[in-house]
């Protein structure tokens, strides 16, 4: 029985979606220039026709995951978050919450903060994640609800968390995910 034409599109969909999820951390690990199209269709397990029927270069692929990464990278959420007369704390679990459950139930995300990530270590991306939340904890940091510590290592230090998280939910189907109280407390401490 030849299959339906929603489920011709529900396969394309899915196949389209297995390319760039398996496509972001090669590109992050080999750089642009070092991934070969052969090479990431036999770590993704397909023709590498299939990934051109997709996409017609490796440029046009890598375009689709670099805006992947730029859309998180632009989150208005996490900008408007540091405006807000909040206390920083409540700012912290406020951006905690956002991550963890957009981690848990958005494969692209994860696979955005990775890509965005590798990005920042080799200088191609701008640093707003960091800087946004270097601004939170100075001022946590003011009202004694962050810990204390150089406001850029720590904002590393959280940020290498989410990426951590972002790499095993893209690799590993059984781990244990951290909550967001777990994510705030590397800039709480024990509250």
């Amino acid at each position: 029985m030849p299959k339906s034409q929603e489920r011709c599109q529900e396969i394309r969909e899915e196949t389209r979606n297995l390319i760039i999820r398996k496509s972001v951390l090669f590109f992050a690990k080999n750089g642009f220039d070092g991934t070969k199209i052969s090479d990431l269709s036999r770590h993704i397990g397909i023709a590498q026709g299939t990934i051109y029927i997709y996409f017609k270069s490796k440029e046009e692929l890598y375009s689709e995951i670099f805006s992947i990464s730029d859309k998180i990278a632009k989150n208005d959420k996490l900008t408007t978050l540091v405006k807000l007369p909040l206390p920083a704390e409540t700012k912290i679990r406020k951006m905690s919450d956002y991550l963890i459950k957009n981690l848990k139930e958005d494969e692209m995300f994860s696979a955005g903060i990775a890509l965005y990530t590798q990005r920042l270590l080799e200088g191609e991306a701008d640093q707003s994640f960091y800087k946004t939340t270097e601004k939170i904890i100075k001022q946590g940091q003011k009202e004694g609800s962050v810990v204390s510590g150089n406001s850029r290592k720590l904002s590393e230090l959280y940020w290498g968390v989410v990426y951590l998280y972002a790499v095993k939910n893209m690799y590993q189907t059984d781990f244990a995910m951290i909550n967001s109280d777990d994510l705030s407390r590397v800039l709480l401490g024990d509250k």
